[in-house]
C-alpha cells in the first residue's frame, strides 16, 4: 500500500499531521531524522508503516531529495527503518530495539569519559590476555612498531595520539577475534580521551612527562604479552586504564581547584 492510499485512514491523518515545512537548522537531514524518529518512538508511526514518497517529503518537509535520502539512511542505520528496493522506506517492526551507540555530542565532560574508560576497561584487558595467547610474530612486531612509534611522536613534541590509538588497536588485532578490533573503531576518538578533553597539560614539559608514563604502561603490557604471559597482560592492562581513569580524575580536580571563582571574575 502506498503513503498516498494510506492518507484515508486514521494513521495517514496523522502522517500528514506531522508534515509542514523545517526551520532552518545547520543540517537539514538531522532536522527531518529527528522529526521522524520522534514519530516512530511515540509509535505515531505503527511498526510496518511505509514512510511518505521522497517526493511527498520533499515537498512537505522543503528539503532536497539528497536531505531525504541522507536522512532515510541515517534512520535505517539507527535501526528505526528498513527499506525495500522499488518499493520505500518502512519502519522496522522491531524499532524500539536500538542499536548500541555512544553520541559523541554527548560525551564531552569527564564523567562522561570516565564511564567509557570503565567499558574499555573490561574489553581491552580481556583483549590483552588473549594476545598474550594467540599473538603471532608478525602480530608482536606491529605492537613494537606502534611502541617505536609512540616514542617519534614523543621526541617531536607531539600528543601521540595517533600512536596510542595504534597501539591498543595492535594488541586488539594481535587477540586474534576481529570483535574486539571492531569494538575500538566503533570508539573512535573516546580511546584516547586527551584529544577532546582539557587535561591541564600545556605545558610541553608537562605533556613528555606525561606520554612518557603512558609508554612506560605500555612497554609493561608489550613485555607480558611478548613473553606470553597472559595474566602479566591483563594486570598491566588493567592497571594501564586505571591509571588513566585516576590521571584524568586528578586532572579535573587541579582545573576546578584553579578556576577563579565568580567574585575573582
Amino acid at each position: 500500500m502506498s503513503y498516498d492510499d494510506q492518507t484515508t485512514k486514521p494513521e495517514g491523518a496523522r502522517l500528514r499531521s506531522l508534515l509542514g515545512p523545517l526551520p532552518r537548522a545547520p543540517s537539514r537531514a538531522s532536522e527531518l531524522v529527528d522529526r521522524l524518529a520522534n514519530e516512530i518512538r511515540a509509535r505515531r508511526l505503527e511498526p510496518g508503516a511505509q514512510l511518505p514518497t521522497e517526493q511527498a517529503m520533499m515537498a512537505a518537509f522543503g528539503v532536497s531529495r539528497t536531505v531525504v535520502r541522507e536522512a532515510v539512511a541515517a534512520l535505517r542505520a539507527e535501526g528505526l527503518v528498513e527499506t525495500r528496493q522499488g518499493v520505500g522506506a518502512f519502519v522496522s517492526r522491531d524499532a524500539q530495539r536500538r542499536p548500541f551507540r555512544i553520541d559523541p555530542g554527548s560525551a564531552q565532560s569527564l564523567s562522561d569519559v570516565l564511564d567509557v574508560m570503565e567499558l574499555r576497561t573490561g574489553v581491552e584487558v580481556e583483549a590483552a590476555g588473549l594476545a598474550a595467547n594467540r599473538a603471532t610474530a608478525a602480530s608482536r612486531r606491529r605492537i613494537a612498531q606502534a611502541l617505536s612509534a609512540f616514542d617519534a611522536a614523543i621526541a617531536r613534541g607531539e600528543a601521540a595520539i595517533e600512536e596510542d590509538f595504534r597501539f591498543h588497536q595492535s594488541i586488539a588485532a594481535a587477540a586474534r577475534n576481529p570483535q574486539f578490533g571492531r569494538f575500538l573503531e566503533f570508539l573512535g576518538h573516546f580511546l584516547i580521551p586527551r584529544q577532546s578533553i582539557r587535561v591541564g597539560l600545556q605545558r610541553p614539559a608537562d605533556l613528555r612527562t606525561y606520554l612518557e608514563r603512558i609508554q612506560g604502561e605500555h612497554r609493561r603490557i608489550y613485555e607480558a604479552i611478548r613473553a606470553g604471559d597472559s595474566a602479566a597482560a591483563r594486570r598491566a592492562m588493567y592497571r594501564h586504564l586505571t591509571g588513566s581513569r585516576r590521571r584524568y580524575q586528578r586532572f579535573a580536580e587541579t582545573s576546578r581547584r584553579s578556576a577563579p571563582s565568580r567574585s575573582q571574575r
